[in-house]
């Protein structure tokens, strides 16, 4: 995995919060569901992360224990290495990779677990009521969406040309398991490891 040589101002450690601020109100079913805003703002937009650090910091997170949202705390982490010179930098990378983490987490926490502790107390007392039935029922469509275009982010990373075929049938066979089956998650992040320790993919 490459890292980058950043210079961030406080305005760039403000945006990083700000955009983590902002995508903590979209993430309908999960911080995961907004991983396409993260890699246009983080890779693509502000050139704050490459594309293996993007990747690596999902595929850690997903296949530790522990909360979903740990793969935003790598983000952090990440950016805040690559600006800080790295661990080899002492006290400075560290500092800044940490500083990173606080940022990103404090952002994507902070309005979602507000917002969502206030709905859900509003959500349990009129649950009756056919527009909070409806609203439940509407959201599951755009949950989808949104997982599906998380996984195009991160196949698309590798190449989106037919010389990786391989990938985008692993990616295919695997959705298509994981709506039709009950697999546990955890093999099927063993089966894609195997295949990419094998050079399959």
């Amino acid at each position: 995995m490459n890292a980058l040589a950043i210079t961030m101002s406080t305005a760039d450690w403000l945006a990083l919060l700000t955009h983590f601020l902002s995508l903590s109100l979209l993430a309908v079913g999960g911080a995961i569901t907004t991983v396409p805003d993260m890699h246009r703002t983080l890779v693509d937009q502000h050139q704050w992360l490459t594309d293996g650090q993007f990747n690596a910091s999902i595929a850690i997170a997903q296949a530790a224990p522990g909360p979903n949202v740990l793969f935003v705390a790598l983000m952090g982490w990440h950016v805040g290495l690559n600006a800080g010179g790295g661990l080899g930098a002492g006290w400075v990378g560290w500092g800044s990779a940490l500083l990173g983490v606080l940022l990103s987490m404090l952002g994507i926490l902070l309005p979602s677990t507000t917002l969502t502790f206030a709905a859900s107390r509003w959500g349990h007392q009129n649950r009756e009521l056919r527009a909070v039935r409806a609203f439940k029922q509407g959201m599951a469509p755009v949950v989808v969406a949104l997982l599906i275009a998380t996984g195009w982010i991160l196949t698309a990373a590798h190449g989106a040309d037919l010389a990786h075929w391989p990938l985008w049938l692993l990616t295919a066979t695997v959705a298509v398991l994981v709506w039709r089956t009950k697999l546990h998650l955890l093999w099927l992040l063993g089966a894609g490891a195997l295949a990419g320790a094998l050079g399959w993919v």
